[in-house]
């Protein structure tokens, strides 16, 4: 909470509307939550004329009071109130905090026409029990009758209740740091509290203290000695401004503290002299070293803690709260004033860890200036001579190794208006820089600013500077424009893109997607093993089944057909994409498919079993899909794993990329197909696909059946055809292979499918014919094929 009252002790806002002021700040990006005002209308002071028992109560009081315009009778039943004492009076019609509207009523048959007020029943005070034993406030005798009692005392305050950016450091937190930000705002000078003090020359405080810092965390250590403290009651100012915001005040030592903090938000702490003995050592606490705290807990450090000692044992937990053994009580004559800069990280997790969030640890937790540290310590002096009779003595203990580099920005008026985005020009950038009170120069058209060090959250670059700079110049000037930008499509790109490729494909073919565990047991690792390479174990695996990183995924598919076939599953079409790590941890993505059961199935026809032309399909499929027709091929394959006569490599380019094929009945004795290959194989730049234009012409189709040897792939006679078929050849296929009755049982029947097209002209028989005969006799050499029906 800021009070504004205090605020314009600093600067001079008594010709501004405090609410019109709150949401001018706000524009400017200090969100001001709520204007909180103490002001309550129908509230005038009040003088007891007379005071009788009530007639029908013991504890009640009629009183007859003149409130200026009137005079009044109200029933009262405080017990310190009687005749002639001047006190607050609620008049009917107002409304007192919790929504309580104050009316003309009748209390036990008598007539009562306002209230006669505590402070805790106007929201001034906390409400409990020594308070409500008070009674009713009593002012003094030079309070006016018919008067505002709220400005007599002092309390009619407006205050700012703020939502301040987490970003944004310690300047907030305290009255002079806002009004630095109301005077950006408002272009007005910020005045300082005054610092004086008189020194007693006579006597140092090096003759009475030392310090020693042994921690890192703590750059910057100053302390001063004060005598002859008198410790009594704070001024009526002082109590006022810190019950306003929140704090209960104490006396006027205490009370001194925590007004300079909430005025240079440095945090304070006095120390009895006494106790504390001759030297301070500043050091990182102990594992489990124990202090008692100033609220009467006895809190367990660990190392990460800072503490402050008399050299012997911790006196305080720094930043945090002090130790109950060097407290200043009412006794105390001698105390040492700290002010500190410490860790705002430590600090931040010491709060937390022990649960003592207070205003002094969050301020240290936001960063402070050593200027205004400085400046504390000076002010505090001045306040306890004033105000508690001290004498100060001489000299300042130090210890200082805090960075002072001061932060410098260069930059031209053009680059904060591209950050902008709008156009402000030189002049109008220096008004704001002088709003903000950053000193600066201006050579030719470049800005060279100093960043001061009250201002913790701005960063030495230009970023920083042009939302200074932006935000008082003012959000609303921005220009709404659409970014110009070099727009580009958005896609997956490397592995991410091809696998969500083939994933999506391998669905739209049927398949179901599977999500197995990069370990496996040592009994999988050895099958499949057909890219013959050495498996990483691990050395501490949580289970034997756990324990070595798989080179292939087909092991893993088997297991999930498993679990399927025992849950009475008929038809499986499984599909995983994963990576894969040989014990040198060299990775390889691949794609693998497992396949029982029915492809195609309805409750009426007769179903499609999968078989190897259907799986090697649905991987042509895929090849093709990604651009590779015409590229790859397959072999015969040497996996020991996959049945013998059922099975093939995969050829991409003429290199081995993955396998196909049966598993062996071995492994499994049910008809399941596996294929697998490398996606890194795929990852490679193809061809884009190219228009082609349908024919014009018709084209012939011919059919051929050729009886070799079973050892003879189709895909070699293939190759073949396409060699003599040349340019007239459009497209040559497989439509049936044949073993049995007039087959001999080392050879089989292989039927083609051959398509012949001109694009220039309509083919004739003739043509076709010889082209054909050319093919029949190509492959009956090459292969010593026998024409079937010839």
């Amino acid at each position: 909470m800021m009070n504004l009252e205090w605020v314009k002790d600093y600067i001079d806002i008594s010709d501004q509307d405090l609410k019109e002021l709150a949401v001018k700040i706000t524009k400017a990006g200090i969100n001001i939550e709520k204007v909180v005002s103490n002001h309550i209308d129908n509230l005038v002071i009040g003088k007891v004329l007379t005071c009788e028992k009530h007639p029908d109560s013991d504890h009640l009081n009629v009183c007859s009071v003149d409130v200026g315009k009137a005079k009044l009778q109200i029933v009262c039943g405080a017990p310190n109130v009687k005749a002639g004492i001047k006190v607050i009076v609620a008049l009917p019609g107002a409304v007192l905090p919790g929504e309580f509207i104050i009316k003309k009523s009748k209390i036990r048959g008598v007539e009562s026409n306002g209230m006669i007020c505590a402070l805790f029943e106007l929201g001034l005070e906390e409400k409990n029990d020594e308070n409500y034993a008070k009674g009713i406030e009593i002012l003094g005798e030079d309070a006016k009758v018919g008067e505002d009692p709220l400005k007599y005392l002092g309390l009619d305050n407006t205050l700012y209740e703020l939502d301040i950016h987490k970003h944004r450091n310690n300047d907030c937190y305290y009255h002079i740091g806002f009004a630095y930000e109301i005077g950006a705002i408002l272009n007005r000078k910020v005045n300082l509290p005054d610092l004086s003090f008189k020194e007693d020359k006579s006597d140092s405080i090096n003759n009475h203290m030392k310090i020693d810092v042994k921690t890192k965390k703590c750059p910057y250590y100053s302390a001063r000695m004060v005598k002859n403290v008198h410790i009594g009651e704070s001024p009526d100012f002082i109590k006022k401004r810190l019950l306003s915001v929140g704090m209960r005040p104490i006396n006027n030592v205490v009370d001194i503290s925590n007004y300079v903090m909430l005025e240079f938000g440095q945090p304070l702490h006095f120390f009895d002299k006494e106790s504390l003995g001759d030297k301070i050592v500043v050091r990182d606490a102990k594992e489990n070293e124990k202090i008692i705290t100033l609220d009467g807990k006895n809190r367990i450090l660990s190392k990460n803690d800072i503490v402050i000692t008399d050299s012997k044992k911790p006196v305080c937990i720094a930043g945090v709260m002090g130790g109950e053994n060097t407290e200043v009580e009412s006794t105390t004559k001698d105390i040492l004033i700290e002010a500190a800069i410490f860790d705002s990280v430590s600090i931040r997790y010491t709060a937390n860890r022990l649960n003592l969030k207070s205003e002094a640890s969050i301020r240290y937790g936001k960063g402070l200036s050593y200027e205004y540290t400085e400046m504390a310590l000076e002010r505090a002096c001045h306040l306890l001579e004033k105000y508690a009779g001290a004498t100060i003595l001489s000299d300042t203990i130090k210890y200082d190794v805090i960075d002072k580099t001061p932060k410098i920005v260069e930059f031209k008026a053009d680059d904060v208006n591209k950050i902008l985005g709008i156009k402000i020009s030189t002049d109008d950038m220096k008004i704001e820089l002088n709003r903000l009170d950053f000193d600066y120069k201006l050579t030719k058209d470049k800005f060279k600013v100093i960043i001061p060090s009250r201002r913790l959250d701005i960063d030495p670059n230009i970023n920083d500077i042009a939302e200074e700079i932006g935000r008082l110049y003012g959000y609303q000037n921005l220009i709404s424009t659409i970014p110009r930008v070099p727009i580009r499509q958005g896609q997956y790109i490397g592995d991410v893109k091809y696998r969500k490729t083939i994933s999506h494909r391998l669905r739209t073919l049927g398949l179901n997607e599977s999500k197995t565990y990069t370990l496996v047991s040592p009994i999988m690792a050895k099958l499949f093993n057909y890219r013959k390479l050495e498996h990483a174990t691990l050395p501490n695996p949580m289970s034997i089944d756990k324990s070595i990183v798989r080179t292939t995924l087909i092991p893993s598919l088997l297991n999930v057909y498993e679990y399927n076939k025992k849950r009475k599953v008929k038809d499986i079409s499984l599909y995983e994409i994963a990576k894969t790590y040989d014990n040198k941890y060299n990775e390889t993505s691949l794609v693998t498919g497992l396949c029982y059961g029915s492809y195609l199935s309805n409750g009426w026809t007769k179903s499609i079993k999968y078989n190897f032309y259907i799986v090697k399909g649905i991987v042509e499929n895929i090849l093709d899909y990604m651009g590779f027709k015409n590229r790859y091929s397959f072999d015969i394959s040497d996996c020991s794993d996959l049945h013998p006569g059922i099975s093939a490599n995969i050829l991409l380019d003429e290199k081995n990329i993955g396998i196909i094929g049966r598993v062996h009945p071995n492994i499994c004795k049910d008809e399941v197909y596996v294929f697998e290959f490398s996606l890194n194989a795929l990852m490679t730049d193809v061809k884009p696909l190219k228009y082609k234009e349908a024919p014009k012409y018709p084209g012939i189709s011919k059919d051929m059946a050729f009886i070799v040897k079973k050892d003879i792939s189709a895909g070699s006679i293939i190759s073949t055809i396409k060699k003599v078929g040349g340019r007239l050849l459009d497209n040559v296929s497989v439509f049936d292979v044949y073993t049995g009755e007039n087959v001999k049982e080392d050879e089989k029947s292989i039927a083609f499918s051959l398509d012949f097209i001109d694009k220039n002209k309509t083919l004739t028989e003739e043509e076709v014919m010889n082209l054909f005969n050319k093919i029949i006799d190509r492959v009956e050499k090459e292969y010593n094929a026998i024409l079937r029906d010839k």
